[in-house]
């Protein structure tokens, strides 16, 4: 079995900095580099007939290959430029709802990202009602006030897998269960988890996850998903679609769509080719390491990051069970984002997130040297900082 660590010899971008923010952006491999050359050879050589030759059917082999990591059966995933657009296309599968429907509401909590908070409201105008669970201690999901909102009203309930801020692992099964006990369906954004946590789709009974391939399994942007449930999915005719959903795409035909079946039933118009490229280096990689080996070696990790931060004393916003966290530690120092900028110029790269800290997100290519040279580096700054503002105080003395 190859070393976890041997893999860096595959990422050229790992050279000359302490790549530390797998759940932002990944690293790049080597092969993404190989895939966009592929990408460019084929337009290149072929032209227009890159389309019925390559093209066409790349969504489905990339939608395939997300499905075998994270437990999906073939044709159920729709390939998508972002989880928001991935989203839309679920709500817009429910059109006739009406703010006075008997079932019409949505139950969130307040950590969900930003981005699917402001999608959701901007429907509550006129289609839903919006039940938002609060996150007192700002970590983690109040597991029983989320249950006992979803009732019978309950239409959609879209949670995080993994919180973006905290990096907490929802208990995405006990949320299932209680859903699927009113009739309510369940939307889970696997964003933060798919690539370093272990997923089964299929096991979990999901009605819908979304997620992407830019953060933990190292895609690239442009590249997201959208799973719909099979025996759900021919009940489902969403208005936000487009001709490649059509039956016969090239038929061309004017007036209302024929669905197809399968995932492509929930795509929409032309796919982003160069990103179905792109994101198969990672893809592959994440594949024949296996996430269940990464799992691991992340929480080793982000005890490692956590170990070194209490011994510090300073404050961070992760659960410190490391069977609820995930990947990412968050440091909640004082002067933070400046704190983050400076690392970054200095080739640290981390990233900050107000209400959470400078989240440190090592993955399978990381070495347990780099997190302490991360640690070695904040203190230098901190001190650096504190004997400025020594000086400067005693100057005005």
């Amino acid at each position: 079995m190859t070393d976890l660590l041997d893999y860096r010899q595959r990422f050229d971008s790992l050279q000359g900095c302490h790549y530390l923010i797998a759940n932002s952006l990944g690293a790049m491999p080597n092969a993404a580099r190989d895939y966009a050359l592929r990408y460019a050879d084929i337009w290149a050589s072929k032209g227009v007939r890159a389309w019925s030759e390559d093209w066409w059917m790349l969504p489905r082999v990339v939608g395939d290959k997300i499905g075998a990591i994270i437990g999906a059966p073939e044709d159920s995933i729709s390939m998508h430029p972002n989880v928001t657009s991935a989203e839309e296309v679920i709500i817009s599968c429910f059109g006739n709802q009406t703010s006075s429907s008997k079932r019409n509401k949505i139950v969130m909590v307040d950590m969900e990202f930003p981005s699917i908070q402001y999608l959701y409201q901007a429907h509550a105008r006129d289609k839903f009602e919006i039940e938002v669970v609060t996150c007192p201690d700002g970590v983690s999901v109040p597991l029983e006030e989320l249950l006992a909102a979803i009732d019978e009203r309950t239409l959609l309930v879209p949670i995080s897998h993994v919180l973006f801020r905290s990096s907490y692992i929802v208990d995405a099964q006990a949320i299932i269960e209680k859903a699927h006990s009113v009739g309510a369906l369940v939307v889970l954004d696997v964003f933060q988890s798919v690539g370093v946590v272990p997923l089964d789709l299929t096991k979990l009974k999901v009605d819908f996850a979304v997620g992407g391939l830019l953060k933990w399994m190292c895609g690239g942007p442009g590249a997201c998903f959208l799973y719909v449930r099979p025996d759900l999915a021919e009940t489902l005719e969403p208005a936000f679609t487009g001709w490649l959903a059509h039956e016969n795409p090239f038929g061309f035909e004017r007036g209302s769509i024929k669905r197809t079946s399968g995932a492509y039933r929930f795509q929409s118009g032309t796919p982003v080719i160069p990103a179905l490229y792109t994101c198969q280096g990672g893809l592959d990689l994440i594949a024949e390491i296996g996430v269940e080996r990464i799992r691991e070696r992340s929480k080793e990790m982000s005890a490692l990051v956590l170990k070194l931060a209490g011994e510090r004393q300073w404050k961070t916003t992760t659960h410190t069970d490391p069977e609820k966290r995930a990947g990412t530690v968050a440091l909640n120092l004082p002067d933070g984002q400046a704190l983050c900028e400076t690392l970054n110029a200095r080739n640290f790269l981390v990233d900050y997130r107000p209400n959470s800290g400078i989240r440190v997100s090592p993955h399978f290519y990381n070495t347990d040297s780099e997190i302490i040279d991360l640690f070695v580096e904040i203190d230098g700054l901190i001190a650096k900082a504190s004997q400025t503002s020594s000086s400067v105080s005693h100057s005005a003395n």
